[in-house]
């Protein structure tokens, strides 16, 4: 497999998102439950299926793109917005970057990094290691890019979050992806319960971050990215479901500029998971 992922590697990203289009529209064909859940969540953010069917092909194009953000060339990727990430880093508590399953979100902390991390320090994300070993090895060889470290979803994961931040570097976070049980909150995502981590809450909290909301756009033709970057609207709310609830509002408004390129198919109102490990949350 890893032979297989160095040839796509090294394709040209017009014809990756040509095949990862027709891939995308072959699983939405072949899987009677992800169409449901796809089009169940696009009505529940008020959009038909012809508002947002292009997100079908993206959500291929993003499978595609995968080995030549992990073993490729960088990708072009404009950014847009980085004069609030420069008052944030100049007031030298750290970032917090969060990022939906939307676009290119992978690309989104790349970039930032090539930008910023000689001057700042890498960008540290979490990631939850694959079961197959070989993969396992992969991803952790990939995402620790240039100016990037990725570290598990663990305990000691979460420190070494903490321990950046107060460094004054920065730290990546998909606020919309399911926590294990223990580790969230329930707050409304689009009018309805989802559970939702607090860990993005708890981080800046603890260190006087700043959050920055990150989005990158997939351009037509395999032109490249474009990031585009903005402060989070007002100070975190003093409750923590309430803070909650407004990094999920976040979360919607960036969904709702860029619709057609969300990952509707997320199981995003899933049940989490029990987890026999200790909880990856500071101050739990």
């Amino acid at each position: 497999m890893p032979v297989v992922l160095r040839f796509f590697s090294v394709l040209p990203l017009w014809l990756l998102h040509a095949l990862g289009a027709a891939l995308g529209w072959a699983a939405f064909c072949a899987s009677a439950r992800y169409r449901q859940r796809f089009c169940a969540h696009a009505a529940l953010a008020g959009y038909s299926f012809g508002a947002v069917r292009a997100a079908v092909a993206h959500a291929g194009r993003m499978v595609a793109e995968l080995p030549r953000l992990w073993l490729g060339a960088p990708l072009p990727c404009r950014l847009e917005g980085a004069a609030c990430v420069e008052r944030a880093y100049a007031a030298g508590r750290g970032i917090v970057y969060l990022t939906p399953h939307q676009g290119c979100f992978e690309l989104s902390a790349q970039a930032a990094a090539r930008r910023w991390s000689a001057a700042h320090g890498p960008i540290t994300v979490l990631y939850r290691p694959a079961r197959q070993a070989w993969l396992a090895r992969l991803m952790a060889t990939a995402r620790n890019r240039p100016g990037m470290l990725a570290v598990p979803t663990t305990l000691v994961g979460v420190r070494q979050m903490l321990l950046a931040l107060r460094r004054g570097e920065a730290v990546g976070l998909l606020p919309d992806q399911v926590p294990p049980a223990g580790q969230g909150h329930w707050a409304p995502f689009f009018g309805r319960d989802a559970y939702t981590m607090t860990l993005a809450v708890r981080l800046a909290r603890q260190t006087g971050a700043a959050i920055v909301l990150a989005r990158c756009e997939r351009l037509a033709w395999g032109r490249g990215f474009v990031t585009h970057f903005e402060p989070l609207a007002a100070p975190l709310a003093s409750p923590l479901e309430a803070a909650v609830l407004q990094i999920n509002q976040a979360m919607e408004q960036l969904i709702r500029q860029c619709p057609g390129q969300y990952l509707w198919g997320y199981a995003r109102y899933k049940p989490p998971r029990a987890e026999a490990a200790s909880p990856a949350e500071p101050g739990a």
